[in-house]
């Protein structure tokens, strides 16, 4: 490639923080005004269009996702399969995949899902004002995957406590230490529930996780079962949890949607539509292996891009009024569980657990649930978000 095409812009004003609080703005304007840029803060190269976000996730040989500049690996100390590309990804990757795939869903999982949410819908208050995500969103998805991993000794309250400490970890693209301190620590308490389950397992195998990679006849070394457990842990808590609560704050905020989504039992189009408005896993870091070019600037052998899918969820030459809540879209391409080798595991779990079970679970006991003040509800991160909370009286 000519040393004569540009690099893309440089921008040295945007913030971790402003992208922590309000990204949706800043990515509504660099879509139009500046789709390929580097960020300084984050010392990476933003890709904000639906397009680049698409090609770059399809072509691993050319955007690697063994990005040595990541948090990641520093977070969960260990070189995970989210950071392997080819067979040794592809190795890893099927090694737990089938205890989270739609038939072993089906045949194992599901009358669980459906007993573990009855139980946490059950203990809420009628009548009462909740807040949702640690009444419900949050510890119904830790017992869900604690279940699925094959640690049902960890409680809700460590499962979520390690997840959002490994989040934090991986999303610390400032490096500060305190963070890392915590993951140090949430690291070594899964460590040692990890070998305690894993005994147990060899002698009582089950449909878990755990069980089926330490079982398997072609068993992957120990470090990287380790590894996976927890890649699960860190995504599969956040990821429900926050469909969840976005999913119910766009219901609650548009009644004549909600009205029609409850008489056509239209569940799976509002989850669908929750996770393209806010992608619970906002953007993702890829390696650049060799010198290319995206909309004519030159992308350089050893940059780091960044897929922002939550500006490619937004994109309009996608989506007609993009910022709005919509079920009822015409398409809803939305990449909120990737694309490519790296589409997210965990993609069926929160689809049947969110949009199969809880969503029609929690307003068939609460037809006339409604939000308490939205305008208290906390939206918060960069690399993963949603709501802080979702206050709401439980009708």
């Amino acid at each position: 490639m000519p040393d004569t095409v540009e690099l893309a812009p440089l921008d040295e004003a945007i913030t971790i923080a402003a992208l922590t609080s309000d990204p949706y703005p800043i990515y509504k304007r660099l879509r139009a005004e500046s789709p390929v840029l580097r960020v300084t803060s984050v010392g990476r190269t933003f890709l904000t269009k639906a397009s680049d976000t698409k090609l770059v996730k399809d072509n691993a040989v050319l955007f690697s996702s063994d990005d040595p500049n990541t948090p990641m690996k520093r977070a969960f100390l260990a070189h995970t399969l989210m950071r392997k590309d080819g067979k040794e990804h592809m190795r890893e990757r099927m090694a737990m995949l089938p205890a989270l795939m739609p038939k072993t869903i089906g045949a194992h999982w599901a009358p669980l899902y459906e007993k573990l949410a009855a139980d946490y819908v059950g203990r809420l208050p009628r009548g009462e004002v909740v807040d949702l995500f640690p009444a419900l969103a949050g510890p119904l998805a830790a017992r869900i995957l604690a279940h699925i991993m094959g640690i049902p000794d960890a409680s809700d309250e460590e499962m979520q406590r390690w997840s959002q400490v490994l989040i934090d970890g991986a999303g610390n693209f400032g490096w500060r230490p305190e963070p890392f301190e915590a993951s140090d620590l949430a690291n070594a308490e899964m460590d040692a529930c990890l070998e305690k389950n894993a005994a147990r397992l060899r002698a009582e195998p089950d449909a878990s996780a755990l069980s089926i990679m330490i079982n398997s006849e072609k068993a992957i070394p120990w470090s990287q079962i380790v590894a996976n457990v927890k890649i699960a842990i860190g995504g599969g808590i956040n990821e429900p949890r926050d469909a969840l609560l976005t999913i119910l704050y766009g219901l609650l905020s548009e009644r004549d949607q909600l009205a029609e989504v409850q008489r056509r039992e239209a569940w799976a189009e509002a989850f669908e539509e929750g996770v393209r408005w806010c992608a619970p896993i906002q953007a993702s870091s890829r390696l650049v292996m060799e010198d290319t070019e995206i909309r004519g600037f030159r992308i350089p052998k050893g940059d780091t891009v960044m897929t922002i899918q939550a500006s490619a969820n937004h994109d309009e030459e996608l989506y007609d009024d993009p910022d709005r809540f919509i079920v009822f879209r015409e398409r809803n391409p939305h990449q909120a569980f990737g694309s490519g080798p790296h589409h997210c595991a965990g993609a069926h779990v929160s689809r049947r657990t969110v949009g199969a079970i809880l969503l029609p679970m929690l307003f068939d006991r609460f037809p006339d649930m409604e939000i308490v003040d939205p305008g208290s509800v906390v939206w918060h991160g960069f690399g993963f978000r949603g709501p802080l909370n979702l206050p709401v009286r439980l009708k």
